[in-house]
Formats: structure tokens, sequence, C-alpha cells
């Protein structure tokens, strides 16, 4: 699989958040504004690239040869855990202000379905560590892609006199609703015609 090709098929056609459903705790929880929305885009996108590599080394090198195959959940929750702390103390320290904003949302990246994904999705597409460095910047790039759309939408509603029973999360859910049908044009069929 080419690299363009991964790029487009984890930011569009199989886009995490909103054809696969994985990560929507920090979807609905930091899409607010979009400030946070791209905090936590670039939070997720070293994360989901970082462990991509990591977790590909570990699977490769360690699991494989010593035949512990069966310990890569595990092995994956330790190398992704280790990445978000790693990044919670650079945030902390770079930026207190959007440390503040992200809130509870940065550290639950250690649970995010999203990261773990990628992670198996590389491994069971076998891909290179090249290809699983790529598909996790390009997951990190649907996810923030996701993130953004979402916050640019739920700015808007929260200016428009939107009925009170779809206030807030109500509305940000069907709104994602919408977007993942919007999302489902994106098939294998336009890969193939970009591609050829």
């Amino acid at each position: 699989m080419s690299y363009i090709s991964i790029l487009i098929t984890y930011i569009f056609i199989s886009n995490f958040v909103l054809t696969q459903f994985l990560g929507l705790c920090p979807f609905i929880g930091v899409s607010r504004n979009t400030e946070s929305a791209v905090g936590m885009g670039f939070a997720v996108i070293f994360v989901m690239s970082i462990a991509s590599v990591v977790t590909w080394l570990v699977y490769t090198y360690v699991l494989v040869p010593l035949a512990l195959v069966y310990l890569q959940t595990i092995a994956f929750i330790l190398v992704i855990a280790s990445l978000v702390q790693f990044v919670e103390m650079v945030i902390q320290k770079v930026s207190p202000p959007l440390y503040k904003a992200l809130g509870i949302f940065l550290p639950l990246i250690t649970t995010n379905c999203a990261v773990m994904g990628i992670a198996l999705m590389n491994i069971t597409s076998e891909h290179s560590l090249i290809e699983s460095f790529v598909g996790g910047i390009a997951a990190g790039l649907g996810f923030m892609l996701a993130l953004i759309m979402m916050s640019s939408i739920r700015e808007q509603l929260a200016m428009k006199p939107v009925p009170k029973p779809f206030r807030g999360v109500p509305a940000a859910f069907i709104s994602g609703g919408l977007m993942a049908l919007a999302f489902m044009a994106f098939d294998r069929a336009l890969l193939t015609n970009l591609l050829g």
C-alpha cells in the first residue's frame, strides 16, 4: 500500500471517529471550541504516530521472537500510557492554558480506543515500520479533522436558537451522526479512482 493511499484511507475512508466510531469520548468532550480541538488533535497525532512506531517495534522485535504475541494488548497499553504521560508533561510545561483547557481528556488519550486501534490495525495489516508511522500520522490527522469540524459546528450552534432539549450533547451527537453519514460517501472506489 502506498503512503498516499494510507493517508487517504485513514483520514477519509476509515476515519477512526466517523467510520470506525473509536475515540468518541474526546470527540464529544473536547469539541466545544476550536482551540481545544486543535490542541487535542496535535496531541493525538503525536501519540498515534509514535505509538504506531513503538508498538510495531515491540511486536516485531520482542513479542514475535519470544513467542509472546498473546501479550500484545498489555504491551501496547503500556507503550500508549507512557507516551501519553510524556505528552501530558510537555503540554503542562509548554502551554498551561491548553493543559487546563484539555483537562481530564488529555489523560484519557491513554484509553482512547483510536490509539489502540491504529496500533492493532498496523499489525493486522502487516504494515512496515514506515507504513505504520504514516498510518499513525494519517489516523491522527483524521481524528483532528473530525474534532475541528465538530468544534466548528458546535461553536456555530452555541450562537443559534437551538430548542432546549437539543442543546449541548444531543446536538453534538446529531451533528456527529450527520458527519458520519457524509464520510460514508468516501469508499475504496474513491481511492481506486484517485490513485488508479
